[in-house]
């Protein structure tokens, strides 16, 4: 029998174990204070009490980690990783996600409910073992698991999967890693356009920063100092004051807006120097 483990990166780099639907290990952080959970739950410290408090409920409400997992939603916040890839589906400019989920690995969605089901309030997921039931849920759905056997985490994989599938406009979600300059450079068709979203970069190096933002189209701050100075010193557009996205491309920015304008909020912006009054820290 194949054991049930996943391991997650949360709030601030944290790993986190979860076995068979129980924490079995959370690790310390050095981000000790986040703006956006401190807007939403009032929180002054993300210590090891508030992390297994808020990694419970995730496992409660949506079944997390779990055969309860639930796999479609609606919007969960204004503009985050998800949500952008949500209204972009919609639209008709992306017909692929390549994403992950714990408890199947690396996924390919095409229902726009269903990438934002997989992608909200779900942290970088590091590794995770086969849950059939999940698994189930998400082929119902039309998602094609890359491997069902070993819920491998492979999005380089995982796009050429889509490839094969004949899809054109595709979207992939990564954690920061060597893979992204590797998906980039991925020989493809002219017809064909792939999107790079990377999240949760927290403790990236400067020149991993610099590569991201070399060959990725939306770079998501997280507390990652390195991202910060480098958005200081080349001051690419984006959005948000307290965790912003920043557009790493034309496109990027594109994709961003169109989640601002359908919600009516203002669009990415290059205003600099940007206001760091209630950021994370400390950023690493």
């Amino acid at each position: 029998m194949v054991r049930d483990k996943h391991v997650i990166e949360a709030l601030g780099k944290v790993k986190v174990v979860i076995e068979n639907g129980e924490i079995t290990e959370v690790g310390s952080s050095e981000v000790k204070y986040c703006p956006m959970f401190h807007a939403m739950h009032g929180v002054e410290e993300l210590n090891e009490e508030f992390i297994r408090e808020n990694i419970n409920f995730r496992i409660k409400d949506f079944g997390m980690c779990t055969p309860l997992r639930i796999v479609e939603m609606d919007d969960v916040v204004t503009v985050g990783i998800s949500e952008i890839l949500k209204t972009n589906m919609e639209m008709g400019n992306i017909d692929c996600v390549v994403g992950a989920c714990e408890g199947a690995g690396t996924v390919l969605m095409t229902d726009s409910r269903v990438v934002q089901g997989v992608g909200a309030r779900v942290s970088g997921l590091v590794s995770t073992t086969p849950i059939p039931e999940v698994i189930g849920k998400l082929e119902e759905k039309d998602s094609i698991v890359l491997n069902p056997e070993t819920a491998e985490l492979n999005q380089l994989e995982g796009l050429k999967l889509a490839l094969d599938e004949g899809y054109k406009n595709i979207a992939i979600t990564i954690l920061p890693s060597p893979m992204v300059e590797e998906i980039r450079n991925y020989p493809i068709d002219d017809d064909v356009n792939v999107y790079i979203f990377v999240a949760h970069t927290t403790g990236a190096s400067p020149d991993e920063v610099k590569m991201l933002f070399d060959n990725a189209d939306i770079v998501t701050a997280c507390a990652s100092k390195a991202i910060a100075d480098y958005a200081d010193k080349y001051e690419p557009y984006y959005y948000g004051l307290k965790v912003p996205i920043f557009c790493a491309s034309k496109d990027g920015r594109e994709m961003l807006d169109n989640r601002l304008e359908k919600i009516g909020k203002p669009l990415s912006t290059n205003e600099y120097p940007r206001n760091k009054d209630d950021i994370p820290h400390k950023l690493i």
